[in-house]
């Protein structure tokens, strides 16, 4: 599914989607993209994803690892904090208000 209002739809959600996958577990930056889109998000690309990780590495929402690689340089593993879980529950907060009211609306049509 790919289209000019989903990709802008998304980008107002991306840190938060960002920020979930982080919540079940401890990953780098390709692994975060290979997840989003095995779940479907097939549009994403790894340089927005890695923007993305920059953002919440400044924010303070990650733990930032730096991990060895067999090939190229260390991998930074991104694991999400206490800073990062407030974020994201947060983040689940307002995406619980915006989808009851946004299908509130869809019914009334």
């Amino acid at each position: 599914m790919g289209s000019k209002q989903l990709t802008e739809m998304l980008k107002g959600t991306l840190e938060g989607i960002v920020l979930a996958v982080l919540a079940t577990r401890p990953a780098y930056g390709y692994e975060i993209t290979a997840r989003l889109r095995e779940q479907g998000f097939t549009d994403i690309v790894e340089g927005t994803v890695y923007a993305v990780l920059v953002r919440i590495e400044r924010r303070g929402l990650v733990d930032v690892e730096k991990v060895p690689s067999e090939k190229g340089p260390p991998r930074k593993v991104y694991t999400l904090n206490a800073e990062g879980r407030t974020v994201l529950d947060e983040f689940w907060r307002n995406w619980e208000f915006l989808a009851a009211r946004i299908h509130q609306l869809h019914e009334e049509n």
